[in-house]
């Protein structure tokens, strides 16, 4: 098998992939409600702007989802999930751009690549 090095795309899609397994676990189980969900969206941008390469990232709470879940619950809060969030992030390795969504697909929060683009 040869080697070979990867290109800036592809390693632009790995630092993508790195970010989203990053807020994803990292935010996992958070206590979510409707008072909280501004701050902890700004929290989750912020901490994965944090990283190298990343340009953007915008999180948002799916607060029609957040409120249809708390009427089924005994709180006033629940655990922060996938099905909660819509997420797009921006990576930009060494002038490859790639934008990266996560959104609900069939009842699983599907992260995809979106575009690549060489600048």
């Amino acid at each position: 098998m040869s080697e070979t090095t990867p290109t800036d795309a592809e390693a632009a899609c790995f630092e993508a992939g790195i970010k989203f397994g990053s807020l994803y676990h990292q935010f996992a189980g958070t206590p979510l409600s409707p008072d909280s969900a501004a701050s902890i969206e700004t929290a989750m941008e912020e901490a994965i702007e944090n990283q190298p390469h990343c340009e953007e990232v915008t999180v948002d709470v799916r607060e029609d989802e957040l409120e249809a879940a708390l009427e089924e619950a005994a709180a006033d809060y629940t655990e922060l999930t996938g099905r909660f969030l819509e997420v797009e992030i921006i990576v930009d390795y060494d002038g490859c751009e790639v934008v990266t969504r996560m959104a609900m697909e069939d009842g699983y929060p599907l992260m995809r690549l979106e575009s690549v683009r060489e600048r």
